[in-house]
């Protein structure tokens, strides 16, 4: 199988391309860069040079490339900006869908996030309604969210992985991401709110066994939502900060976690961390 990576030179872009190639098929990814070109062709990957914003040279870049599949791993994080990714998924999503339509490519796989539900009880199965009428800045993300579900149902065959906080070497959760540094200097609290979580190496394989699953939104999570009370503690030791202080002792209603029983019942994907708790533990400051 033919595919091709939008965000190839991300987090899981990085993890996803050697799985792809390890399991036989070919890859072309796009850059915006030079410099992305050539780790891409070091990765084995065929290299594409393409802005998402720019929807003609997009479109170009995917027509010569006529992969099988393509695959949506774009985001804009790197300076913790939501309103920043919530247009990649917006604008990026919409040319990159428009792009593949005009290939004649029948298939995404496309990035998507599992804390965007409406307020509940219990952790949010994919059958519940985005949270649309949230209040800013929330709306924003789950606007993004949004449209960038809406446009990948537009090609004939879509799979939408919504996944739960990642963790693990690049992310924000690691000894050297953002949310270390927020627990070393006294900014992470625990509290009542419900997180699911997941590896980065388990969602870069459920993105390659997607290629294959049929047409839905999945939570890619792993099997323990728990609330910053358990979760917090355990990642600032890890991270060799001190305990989180008190946070809100009432949960947000909308901070409920995600279910990932229809990817490991109906799918077959088991996280190969089930649990923070050990996936924690395994970070090295």
């Amino acid at each position: 199988m033919h595919v091709l990576i939008a965000g190839g030179t991300g987090v899981l872009g990085r993890r996803i391309i050697p799985l792809l190639i390890g399991a036989g098929h070919r890859v072309t990814a796009l850059t915006r860069t030079t410099e992305g070109g050539a780790s891409l062709l070091a990765a084995g990957a065929e290299p594409a040079l393409a802005d998402v914003y720019d929807a003609e040279a997009l479109t170009r870049a995917v027509r010569v490339a006529s992969p099988d599949v393509v695959m949506h791993q774009l985001t804009d994080l790197s300076r913790g900006d939501t309103a920043a990714n919530a247009r990649i998924r917006v604008v990026g999503t919409r040319n990159l869908v428009d792009a593949a339509r005009q290939a004649g490519v029948p298939r995404i796989v496309a990035q998507s996030i599992a804390w965007v539900y409406e307020p509940g009880e219990r952790p949010a199965a994919e059958s519940v309604p985005l949270d649309l009428t949230a209040p800013e800045p929330r709306r924003t993300s789950v606007g993004g969210v949004r449209a960038l579900e809406t446009a990948v149902r537009e090609l004939p065959e879509w799979v939408i992985l919504r996944y739960g906080a990642l963790y693990g070497p690049g992310t924000w959760y690691a000894p050297d991401g953002m949310m270390a540094d927020r627990a070393r200097g006294g900014g992470l609290t625990a509290g009542a709110d419900v997180t699911s979580f997941v590896h980065a190496d388990d969602a870069a394989e459920a993105a390659v066994r997607a290629l294959t699953w049929p047409s839905a939104a999945v939570n890619i999570c792993d099997d323990e939502p728990a609330p910053a009370d358990d979760w917090a503690p355990v990642f600032a030791a890890a991270v060799g900060a001190s305990p989180p202080a008190p946070g809100n002792a009432e949960r947000q209603g909308w901070a409920r976690g995600a279910d990932n029983s229809h990817a490991r019942e109906a799918l077959g994907w088991t996280p190969r961390h089930p649990s923070w708790r050990e996936g924690f533990a395994a970070l090295t400051p």
